[in-house]
């Protein structure tokens, strides 16, 4: 039998003591940090650092970054009073270690590259091993050390121009921890942004990431000047890699964010809807991620990218079922032109995709639509601004098609939550796009993505059985539109999905403008180019 080594419990006297010496030293070496980092950033940018000056940046930072390691480990020892776990927390030491020990040099060495390249290849590698070295032996900041981790992923990202494999190894990497990060903090628009970035040469996917870095509870604000990077090449006329269809809708979006180019929206717009229906006949399933992508991105332009004086945004953020708080006529003065356009963009769109009855492939175009047709109606001065453009017949005679396939009737027609029959369920690719944003927060239950053990790579990955799924959810939010009979209903008895008279429409041609025209002095019916037939 091996004889383990004597160990003696520390008391707390000596925990104090051994947590402010370690914090004495560790402001000595922040505060040299700081100002060697500061001193070179102001330095004559012809001045360079030989080899043995960089190294000695480097072992200056690695040294904070080990006394930050050893403040960890003893403020947050198992056997530490609260007092003394608060104290990383009260001087806020996660984010000065990543801004003193780790960000600032970072700047300086990308500021000083290519010549400073293998120092900072260096620096990125010894930084990374230390944040995995937190991540597993402190977690009660995980959220810090996942993002942080991340970022440096995403560093190594942006140096490597030799090796494609490289980058895109890194870039993964990166990928892997912000995707943590936002299922963790869903709620927070940084890091959509931070995955935009990660997602080019996919227009539509940066798209979509930069549009919901705008619409969620805490927005990122800077992504208003970083989503210019995407619309600009679209803005100025440059030669893109993107398929027309999707060039026309990021140029669309583009005109519709800036202002500018305005003489360009209704062609860019017509362009994309005259391609749109041939384009998702031809990619077929590819266009499912295509689908929430694009649907997703129309609601934000609803929202006016999350434009705080945007109608819907106000009565959405007011979080009052009835809009006591806006009335109509104070409302009509933020109606912009901005707004109206977008409306008109979306509505058109929504003509066009919904007319393709049968195809599974439009389906996530339609689940995440009918999300925030759900959460608006709960604000009807909202909705009022709205409606009149919505092709609610065409939804309806989707849902339809939906009812007859549907294994259980009174699953949709319960207000409860439609989970799968089997015990470990799994969210659909297009739940976790919806994830986070302002419109959703009241649609999934609480324990709908931390109870699904789903590996982030299998995240987006569409099996078959989502399909019955994705339509369950559909009927679902369906009906809860219906509920109140103002938009859509629904007849229990018949099993069938309708309008109110006055949506009672005609479609002409799905790509021009005002395609969905009201039917004079008729009895209510309506005929729909292939449109499913009912059976007599």
């Amino acid at each position: 039998m091996i004889k383990q080594p004597e160990t003696r419990p520390i008391s707390q006297e000596q925990l104090v003591a051994e947590v402010k010496g370690i914090y004495a030293g560790l402001v000595m070496v922040e505060s040299k940090c700081i100002e060697v980092d500061n001193a070179q950033s102001s330095a004559n940018e012809g001045s360079k650092l030989n080899n043995d000056q960089w190294q000695a940046l480097i072992a200056l930072h690695r040294t904070l970054l080990h006394e930050h390691h050893d403040f960890f480990l003893a403020s947050q020892h198992p056997s530490a009073s609260p007092a003394l776990r608060r104290l990383a927390s009260k001087y806020a030491m996660p984010a000065r270690m990543w801004r003193h020990g780790i960000h600032s040099f970072l700047e300086l060495l990308r500021h000083r590259l290519p010549a400073s390249l293998e120092h900072m290849l260096t620096f990125i590698y010894l930084a990374y091993s230390m944040m995995a070295l937190l991540y597993e032996t402190v977690p009660n900041f995980e959220d810090t050390w996942i993002e942080c981790l991340g970022d440096l992923g995403r560093y190594r990202m942006a140096i490597e121009d030799d090796d494609l494999k490289d980058r895109e190894v890194w870039t993964a990497v990166s990928r892997h921890w912000y995707s943590r990060a936002s299922d963790k903090s869903p709620a927070t628009g940084r890091l959509y942004h931070h995955l935009a970035i990660l997602a080019r040469p996919n227009a539509l996917q940066q798209l979509f990431y930069y549009t919901k870095s705008l619409c969620v509870p805490i927005p990122f604000l800077s992504a208003r000047e970083s989503i210019m990077t995407l619309f600009e090449p679209h803005l100025s006329g440059a030669p893109t890699r993107l398929a027309d269809v999707d060039a026309a809708f990021v140029r669309a979006h583009g005109i519709l964010f800036s202002g500018r180019n305005n003489d360009q929206l209704a062609s860019s717009i017509q362009e994309f809807l005259d391609k749109l229906d041939n384009h998702i006949a031809r990619t077929t399933v590819r266009w499912t991620e295509s689908g929430y992508y694009i649907g997703i991105a129309l609601s934000c332009s609803l929202l006016e990218y999350g434009s705080e004086s945007n109608i819907l945004m106000r009565s959405i953020k007011s979080g009052r079922t009835h809009d006591v708080d806006i009335s109509m006529d104070d409302s009509e003065n933020a109606m912009t032109q901005k707004f109206f356009n977008a409306l008109d963009f979306t509505a058109r769109t929504h003509t066009v995709v919904f007319q393709r009855f049968g195809d599974e492939n439009v389906d996530p175009y339609l689940h995440v639509t009918l999300s925030f047709l759900k959460h608006l109606s709960q604000f009807p001065t909202a909705m009022g601004h709205i409606e009149e453009k919505v092709p609610w017949k065409l939804i309806a005679l989707m849902l339809n098609t939906f009812v007859t396939k549907s294994a259980s009737v009174a699953k949709f027609e319960s207000d409860i939550f439609p989970r799968p029959e089997k015990e470990t369920h799994r969210p659909i690719p297009d739940d976790y796009a919806l994830r986070g944003l302002i419109w959703t927060e009241d649609y999934y239950p609480s324990d709908w993505f931390t109870g699904a053990k789903v590996d982030d790579d299998e995240k987006y990955f569409e099996v078959p059985s989502m399909k019955e799924e994705r339509r369950e959810r559909c009927l679902w939010l369906g009906a809860r539109v219906a509920s109140s009979g103002k938009w859509l209903t629904y007849d229990e008895s018949a099993k069938k999905f309708g309008v109110p008279s006055k949506y009672e429409v005609e479609v002409l041609n799905p790509s021009t403008k005002d395609s969905m025209q009201h039917k004079e002095g008729d009895d209510g019916d309506v005929e729909i180019m292939d449109a499913p037939v009912p059976n007599k």
